[in-house]
């Protein structure tokens, strides 16, 4: 995928997953029981991209094919949302791409059936119910397991960052959260989530694996839901951390900037130059600080010690990831950081409209209404020329 200066070459494979919401175009709360032929429509014209189920018949997720580029992931990406929407419109439907629904009740949602779905349910009981939540997930593949452990725990004091970037979840039951990603609140109330202590090996990873499999707490690997993982099925490192964007440009960033730090951490993995890992307690201090205030959050500096502005910190990884984002072709995807920074996630434009329409005078219910409308405009733009056989 990329070639450095000094000639070390670092290949990288990236796919996504993204969860998306199918709501009504009237009422625009969640379709609890959407028409099925909005997946036997993606199904049938899905060409290199993998539309399926989700644990509420309310979800649809989308994967795209395996890329060797950001340039490839955009259009892969395009292309399934381009046909979920589609396929949505058609039957009655329509999409938001964002990490909860504003007013949606989690006793209306109806589980998908199957034998998976209904075991997870039987067994977390409420937890998993109102786990009314989309996320977005990125797969990297690069180098050998073990060098793929490394270089996730060298990530992880990163994760932060990507909350701040992503976040579209600040309203839960008709109100809102007061974190700007609420999506990590529900979630981590499930075991096995959360960022993971520090691996240095497949050695390491498959041990603890192996316990939790003696013990019998899980089956296999894909009952690990940390922030960042190995993946069960693929060979890749899944970052599963980020809240789904409604922009694609959003979306990209993050491809961006996860690609670009794998290439500079797999660099300092092979030179021998990786830093020192702060406490597991500190980056999960500024986990909490990144859901909670966003792109507003000061948080734990991990290098010089004392507070940083996340605006400030992300500033500068821009420049120290310069290179790597020139060797992938993604500049331009690493620098719309820094916008969003400066204009806000989508969690910032969904409190901006919904707090200027109160203003106005509007009531609660229509404010929130609003917001869904601006979730469905944003997940449906800049999806024009995107073909569902890009692969």
């Amino acid at each position: 995928m990329s070639s450095s200066p000094n000639g070390d070459n670092v290949t990288i494979t990236l796919g996504v997953e993204e969860e998306l919401f199918l709501v009504d175009p009237d009422s625009r709360d969640l379709l609890s029981d959407p028409d099925p032929r909005i997946f036997e429509a993606c199904g049938e014209a899905a060409g290199g991209q993998k539309i399926v189920h989700e644990f509420l018949r309310s979800q649809i997720e989308t994967n795209t094919a395996v890329h060797d580029s950001v340039a490839g992931v955009r259009e892969g990406l395009k292309a399934a949302r381009r046909l979920v929407v589609e396929a949505a419109q058609a039957h009655g439907a329509a999409v938001i791409g964002a990490s909860t629904h504003p007013f949606a009740a989690w006793e209306a949602q109806l589980p998908t059936p199957k034998d998976r779905y209904h075991q997870f349910a039987s067994t977390y009981q409420e937890t998993v119910r109102r786990l009314v939540i989309c996320g977005m997930h990125v797969h990297a593949g690069f180098g050998d397991f073990d060098t793929r452990v490394r270089v996730m725990t060298a990530l992880r004091r990163y994760l932060p960052l990507f909350i701040g970037l992503s976040a579209s979840s600040p309203f839960g039951a008709s109100r809102e959260s007061g974190f700007k990603c609420n999506r990590l609140n529900l979630f981590e109330a499930m075991p096995r989530t959360s960022i993971p202590g520090p691996l240095n090996s497949r050695a390491e990873y498959e041990a603890l694996v192996g316990e939790y499999q003696r013990m019998t707490f899980i089956t296999d690997g894909s009952e690990i839901w940390w922030d960042i993982r190995p993946s069960h099925k693929f060979p890749t490192v899944e970052l599963r951390i980020c809240d789904t964007c409604p922009a694609i440009e959003d979306a990209m960033c993050i491809v961006a900037l996860y690609a670009s730090l794998i290439r500079m951490l797999a660099r300092r993995d092979r030179e021998g130059t990786l830093h020192p890992e702060p406490p597991t307690e500190i980056i999960v201090e500024n986990k909490w600080l990144a859901q909670r205030y966003g792109l507003l959050a000061f948080l734990g500096d991990t290098r010089r010690g004392g507070r940083i502005d996340i605006a400030d910190q992300l500033e500068e990884l821009v420049d120290e990831l310069a290179e790597d984002a020139r060797a992938l072709g993604c500049e331009q995807e690493l620098r719309h950081s820094l916008t969003i920074v400066r204009e806000g996630s989508s969690a910032d434009r969904q409190l901006d409209l919904y707090r200027l329409r109160l203003v106005e005078g509007a009531s609660k219910d229509e404010a929130l209404r609003e917001v869904v409308d601006l979730l469905v405009s944003e997940t449906g733009a800049d999806l024009e020329g995107a073909s569902p056989n890009q692969s």
